[in-house]
């Protein structure tokens, strides 16, 4: 049984290395550029992506920043929302904790 089971494992090893050996068969890229495509873009997205393009850090302080904004802006939505609706999920409910 432990034969049938070390065959089965190798099979399998061997099969699941079938890919990576087929996508092996490439040279290897050494120049990739990333950059956002910005001809039909305006506004805004034409700004977020020009300093994608030109200057990364710059453009991932705004993405941390606009993320931060918007996450506090919904919940303090979902509150009002939930305080209008009746739900009161505030710290002046009586919670227990066990």
């Amino acid at each position: 049984m432990n034969r049938k089971l070390a065959v089965g494992s190798l099979v399998t090893a061997l099969f699941c290395l079938v890919p990576a050996w087929a996508w092996a068969g490439g040279g290897a890229a050494t120049e990739l550029v990333v950059v956002a495509d910005t001809r039909s873009l305006g506004g805004l997205n034409f700004y977020l992506a020009t300093l994608y393009n030109q200057n990364m850090w710059l453009f991932a302080t705004w993405a941390v920043v606009i993320t931060s904004v918007l996450g506090v802006s919904l919940g303090l939505l979902m509150d009002l929302i939930m305080s209008h609706v009746g739900l009161d999920l505030g710290k002046s409910a009586g919670h227990v904790e066990h």
